[in-house]
């Protein structure tokens, strides 16, 4: 027997507005669970596969892949989570659990891999309810508040990640590019670190929010002077905005060994002559969001030293809210990242 209709939001077709939708979801697999949706943040990304801009989505498509929420309902296989428990579920729904990633906890970089907001038959957070595979829900730990949680799942990983990628060492001085929905959490996890930060904006009312937020110093992101200023000054240099920057200029804040490494959905090519990098033998890199385990240490780092996303609150509910959530990330006005809670319906 089916199970009851999902009641979501959804973009009918490329770049819609979102609208009332129900969708009727099948019978739970066997290693599935059921959320009861508590809250979901907005990420921009939610933003770029309503627009189809990565060339993917396909429609109807209910957004929202930063969610919190209790179990309702468990597969027949499922063992690991119980109905009641309260979950987090990111960008991913679900993992083949058979090629050589799965096995090695790189879950996030199998290719089998199915988003959250994959369209069609599987809808994201923007609902009542929402489904995902056993293994792609994470606990949500009682130290973290689970009310701003839900950014975590997806900006929060994306950021720390390149912690555990790249062992970062407390005495690594590390530049955060653009403090938005993923810059303003990744001031604050690699200050808790024990890194040295700066923050690069071109936003200065900024400035003072980045140093609140861990940063020790703050570059000017438009001044060419406070760039050359900079030279040879990070191990790592983390990019989470996502246009189009003066990169021969970043690579020249870099130590020797440097990294410069996007988080952030840049578009355009990243033209780079390898004679930048030889004399001082940089890299260049990216990184999606994290694996479960990585998602599970984040937030127990982020519960006991109290890294928590700066949210502005919507009622789920009300479809002028959800618009006008949608517009505030759309716009960049957001401070910093936009959660649609669920109240009682």
């Amino acid at each position: 027997m089916s199970a009851a209709p999902i009641k979501a939001w959804a973009a009918m077709e490329k770049g819609a507005a979102l609208t009332k939708f129900e969708y009727t979801p099948g019978p739970l697999g066997n290693d599935e669970v059921e959320l009861a949706v508590e809250t979901c943040g907005i990420c921009h990304s939610d933003l770029s596969m309503v627009n189809n801009e990565w060339y993917f989505a396909s429609y109807p498509l209910v957004p929202g892949h930063e969610v919190i929420g209790k179990i309702a309902a468990v597969g027949a296989g499922v063992k690991g989570v119980k109905v009641g428990q309260r979950v987090g579920l990111g960008w991913h729904a679900g993992y083949c659990g058979a090629c050589e990633d799965c096995h090695s906890s790189d879950e996030n970089l199998c290719a089998r891999s199915v988003p959250t907001i994959a369209g069609g038959a599987r809808g994201g957070g923007f609902g009542d309810r929402v489904r995902a595979s056993e293994r792609a829900v994470v606990p949500i730990p009682d130290s973290v508040d689970a009310k701003s949680a839900g950014p975590l799942l997806c900006g929060g990983i994306t950021v720390f990640n390149p912690l555990l990628q790249f062992q970062i060492k407390p005495t690594d001085r590390v530049g955060v590019v653009g403090i938005g929905g993923l810059g303003h959490l990744a001031l604050q996890f690699y200050a808790k670190w024990g890194c040295h930060v700066t923050a690069f904006t071109s936003t200065k009312a900024k400035a003072a929010e980045a140093k609140a937020f861990g940063a020790r110093d703050v570059i000017d992101s438009t001044s060419s002077e406070e760039l050359k200023a900079a030279a040879r000054s990070f191990d790592l240099l983390v990019v989470t905005a996502n246009v189009k920057l003066d990169w021969k200029s970043y690579l020249g804040t870099l130590r020797p060994k440097g990294r410069l490494h996007f988080v952030g959905a840049v578009v355009e090519p990243i033209p780079t002559p390898v004679f930048a990098l030889l004399g001082r033998q940089l890299s260049i890199s990216a990184s999606p969001v994290g694996s479960p385990a990585a998602i599970a240490k984040m937030l127990d780092f982020a519960g006991r030293h109290g890294v928590k996303p700066q949210c502005e609150y919507f009622d789920m509910n009300d479809e002028a809210a959800v618009r006008a959530a949608m517009g505030k990330v759309a716009d960049g006005t957001v401070r910093y990242r936009a959660v649609l809670v669920r109240e009682s319906a």
